[in-house]
């Protein structure tokens, strides 16, 4: 999988999202629109939006956002792993493998459509969560998907870079990354007072909240060992 191969998939997915665009899903929804299904299979997630928020579904063959025009702007990426990411997951321990993947292809993705993304430095790993599990937070200039509300109540108010909070783990062959924007950053202008360290807790509940709604298949069980040829 190249950096251009993964940045295609994300950044059209953005793109669709922001176009709106109402063409057919390639996922599936189900349980009365309850749960979306991932068109590989890759997995399942309880679908976040509210009944009557006005929120859409976008996606691709790897890729779903959920969002509405309030609260909710939710990707998950889910990208199987090829033979070059296998190799680099078996010859690094498993946050060397997340920093790696995190700088080298989901970042330049942020900064390929706002050049002015900044990582902050508050990486967290997390070893117990899905065998280890990596949460970053990127600052976005220019990039909220909710700054129309502000500029609703106040046209020359200056709205904050946008906030989001990225959560990548391995799982089953595949490379996750949730990535989530904090909307009250943008939404609530000069009424907004949380830190640094409050933003980022805040973002890692509403990711680990999300997780906790998404279903993984069963690992396939391992191939038994081959017997040995009989003697003679």
């Amino acid at each position: 999988m190249s950096r251009l191969a993964f940045a295609l998939i994300l950044a059209v997915a953005a793109l669709r999202s922001q176009a709106q665009d109402v063409s057919p899903l390639a996922g599936t929804i189900e349980d009365d629109g309850n749960t979306y299904v991932s068109p590989t299979g890759a997995f399942k997630v309880a679908v976040p939006l509210t009944p009557g928020m006005g929120g859409s579904i976008t996606d691709n063959a790897n890729v779903v956002i959920f969002q509405d025009p309030v609260n909710l702007y939710v990707t998950i990426a889910a990208q199987p792993m090829d033979a070059t990411q296998r190799w680099e997951l078996s010859n690094r321990q498993t946050k060397d493998y997340l920093v790696y993947f995190f700088s080298t292809f989901v970042v330049p993705v942020f900064r390929q459509q706002f050049k002015d993304a900044v990582v902050e430095n508050s990486a967290t790993f997390l070893p117990r969560l899905e065998d280890g599990a990596l949460i970053a937070y990127v600052l976005v200039p220019n990039g909220s998907m909710f700054s129309h509300q502000l500029v609703r109540i106040d046209p020359e108010a200056k709205v904050r870079p946008a906030k989001r909070g990225n959560l990548l783990f391995v799982k089953n062959g595949t490379i996750f990354v949730l990535s989530m924007e904090l909307a009250e950053r943008v939404t609530e202008g000069t009424a907004y007072t949380l830190t640094t360290e409050q933003e980022n807790e805040l973002l890692r509940e509403r990711l680990l909240g999300m997780l906790h709604k998404i279903q993984f298949p069963k690992a396939p069980d391992a191939a038994p060992p081959a017997l040995p040829a009989p003697a003679g």
